[in-house]
């Protein structure tokens, strides 16, 4: 494992100094192997575990590319990761949420445009006033996206994409439990895009937050 450890720091060496940049095809194994002195079977292991998290990509017949190095290509091993949390570190990930989101919205207030308020607001219109509680969630993940999309920040949108995955169980069980959870979220969900459309970043952000914390205030009453 050191060894591959060692291939994989190499490799990444080239990619940070910009000898090999994204897109860029890497040299053929026997070549790359002796210009940086490591054994094929190592090199070999170094690629593919890169590629698992999206830093190379081996193309049968064809070679291995660096990959473009889009964060939210980067970020899908966060997603990865994240399937494997445990029920009691749900309200961990919601407290991460309930930092970045409100920030996120607030960045959506100032760069939104009318067209993309619309789409938001012609989506919960679609959705109406008694959706069931998996189309209330499915519109949930989507409207936040939408305006975290709208933040300009692909870091972000990719970090909060990965994060929401955890919490969706735990949105779905609170609808289906707790009284006027379905249209306390929908009256949350307006508010929130009654600020965008007024370009308010502090109304977004304080909507935000009361929208994230309210699921997080119950998870925690139920545990």
């Amino acid at each position: 494992m050191a060894v591959t450890d060692e291939a994989i720091e190499k490799i990444k060496g080239m990619i940070v100094s910009g000898a090999l940049r994204p897109g860029d095809r890497l040299p053929k194994e026997s070549e790359l192997a002796s210009e940086l002195g490591l054994s094929r079977n190592s090199l070999r292991e170094a690629v593919r575990a890169l590629s698992l998290i999206r830093i190379l990509d081996v193309r049968q017949g064809d070679g291995t590319y660096v990959t473009s190095l889009d964060p939210q290509l980067l970020l899908e091993a966060l997603s990865f990761v994240v399937d494997f949390h445990r029920d009691d570190t749900v309200l961990e990930f919601l407290a991460v949420r309930r930092i970045l989101e409100p920030a996120a919205t607030a960045m959506a207030a100032l760069r939104i445009s009318e067209q993309q308020v619309d789409a938001l607001s012609a989506q919960l219109d679609k959705l109406g006033d008694s959706p069931s509680v998996e189309e209330l969630v499915a519109c949930d993940l989507d409207f936040h996206r939408g305006i975290v999309q709208s933040s300009g920040n692909s870091v972000l949108c990719s970090l909060l994409d990965g994060l929401s995955g955890p919490t969706t169980r735990a949105r779905i069980w609170r609808g289906l439990t707790q009284e006027d959870a379905v249209a306390g979220t929908l009256r949350e969900h307006r508010a929130i895009l009654a600020a965008l459309r007024d370009r308010d970043a502090e109304a977004a952000r304080s909507w935000a937050t009361v929208h994230i914390a309210s699921v997080e205030q119950w998870l925690r009453s139920t545990l």
